[in-house]
């Protein structure tokens, strides 16, 4: 018998885990995968931590946050500076002076704002009835045009006219020469990254890979007093309702011989014809001098059962479906229901550590 049973040996269910042991508190983590640290696994790879399920960039406001992650590991200064390729033009990202200045050959916020303000005002959109017209509203003709209409279309597998406006509820414009994606005042990469980071969390819990919960529960169902559930909330209750929808992602990662194959981290690629969405190159993370490097090509796909939910869609009908597993949820007396899988909605990593430190406090 084991006071809780944690589901998930992702961030929410490391830091559930190590808080609770820190109480005294008797725990068993398991997780169906063959490693720990969720979507945030990095593995090494000829000496480069390659982030097997996409970029993970640490960023946070939150000071308390800040100081837990750092008890489990130190982390360098990366901060994350995207590019973006349309055709054969590049541009920086997030939308600044810089991004601006190579598209229109001006210099001063002031000509920017006049550009896009006229851009808008010849749309002549008053009421955006889907989010192509919602991000014209928002930035105008040619940033839509560039840099988010074949990105957005890649990543929903549908043409942005018929994607619900609600989805781009903003496109921030900055008006300085400033490439920091996050304007958050603490961010950075864990040197030697995050499994080390989740493995330094779970020191002194027991943990069992590659065993699924349900599996467990037939076999042993008094195995804990309280169970911590990260996995989907509707799989959990053998999808009775219906199958909450996701987006999942498709990696390609290969290792080339050459020491810098892009120049950056991250590259997106806008442009509608290109399959990807962007290309990852790991050793940047970390400011990597091997003599080889490793990139991943992302590809957005539909989920299907079998494959890793990535991204919640929360439209109208998926959200009134959640809400109806969280009624079945409340009658579950002894699961919480933690993570982006759990509650059916994005976080970021700090998000998922502050969550997982409120839940414990309120037991």
């Amino acid at each position: 018998m084991y006071d809780y049973l944690i589901v998930g040996a992702g961030l929410y269910g490391a830091v559930f885990a190590r808080e609770l042991t820190l109480r005294g508190k008797r725990c068993l983590v398991i997780d169906r995968r063959s490693h720990i640290a969720g979507n945030v696994y990095t593995e090494n790879i000829s000496g480069i931590n390659v982030h097997k399920y996409g970029a993970h960039i640490f960023h946070t406001n939150d000071e308390e946050v800040w100081q837990y992650v750092n008890r489990f590991a130190s982390f360098n200064n990366y901060i994350n500076s995207p590019v973006a390729v349309y055709r054969d033009e590049l541009y920086n990202l997030p939308f600044n002076m810089n991004t601006f200045s190579r598209m229109w050959g001006i210099r001063t916020p002031a000509e920017a704002k006049a550009i896009i303000a006229r851009q808008v005002a010849d749309l002549g959109i008053t009421q955006p009835r889907n989010l192509e017209e919602q991000a014209l509203s928002l930035v105008g003709t040619d940033v839509y045009t560039k840099l988010v209409k074949g990105y957005t279309e890649k990543q929903w597998g549908r043409d942005c006219k018929d994607l619900p406006a609600f989805i781009i509820k903003r496109l921030p414009c900055r008006f300085t020469y400033d490439n920091n994606y996050f304007n958050d005042r603490y961010q950075g990469i864990p040197i030697g990254g995050y499994t080390a980071m989740v493995e330094k969390m779970l020191e002194g819990v027991e943990v069992r890979l590659g065993t699924d919960f349900a599996d467990l529960i037939r076999r042993e169902p008094g195995i804990a007093r309280t169970i911590v559930y990260t996995g989907c909330i509707d799989e959990y209750f053998g999808y009775r309702l219906g199958a909450l929808r996701y987006r999942s992602v498709r990696f390609e990662t290969e290792e080339l011989p050459e020491e810098n194959h892009q120049g950056n981290a991250v590259v997106n690629y806008t442009d509608r014809e290109v399959p990807y969405t962007r290309i990852i190159e790991h050793k940047h993370f970390e400011f990597g001098q091997q003599p080889t490097t490793i990139i991943s090509r992302e590809y957005s796909a539909e989920w299907k059962p079998g494959m890793e939910p990535y991204y919640p869609i929360n439209d109208d009908e998926n959200t009134a479906l959640y809400q109806r597993y969280r009624e079945l949820a409340a009658k579950e007396g002894n699961v919480i229901f933690g993570g982006r899988l759990g509650q059916y909605r994005y976080y970021d990593m700090d998000k998922v550590i502050r969550a997982a430190l409120d839940d414990v406090r309120s037991l």
